[in-house]
C-alpha cells in the first residue's frame, strides 16, 4: 500500500509538471506570434512607402502632376 501512495504522488507531480510545460510552452508561442505580426505590420507599411516613392520616381507621374498644377 505504501508503493502505491508513493507511485500516486509521484503521478501527480509528473502531471503538474507537464501541465506547467504546457502552460508555458502556450504563453510562448502566443508571445512569438504576437511579435511577428507586430513585425509584419511594420514590414507592410514599409513596402507600402517603398511603393509610393517608386510611384513618384516615375516620369510620367511627375509630368502629370505638374501638368496637373498648371492647369488649375
Amino acid at each position: 500500500m505504501d508503493d502505491l501512495n508513493v507511485l500516486v504522488t509521484l503521478l501527480t507531480v509528473a502531471v503538474i509538471l507537464l501541465s506547467l510545460v504546457i502552460f508555458a510552452l502556450l504563453a510562448t508561442v502566443t508571445v512569438v506570434l504576437i511579435k511577428v505580426n507586430h513585425i509584419a505590420k511594420k514590414i507592410d507599411a514599409v513596402t507600402t512607402n517603398v511603393a509610393s516613392a517608386t510611384e513618384w520616381l516615375s516620369p510620367v507621374k511627375v509630368f502629370s502632376t505638374i501638368a496637373g498644377v498648371f492647369r488649375k
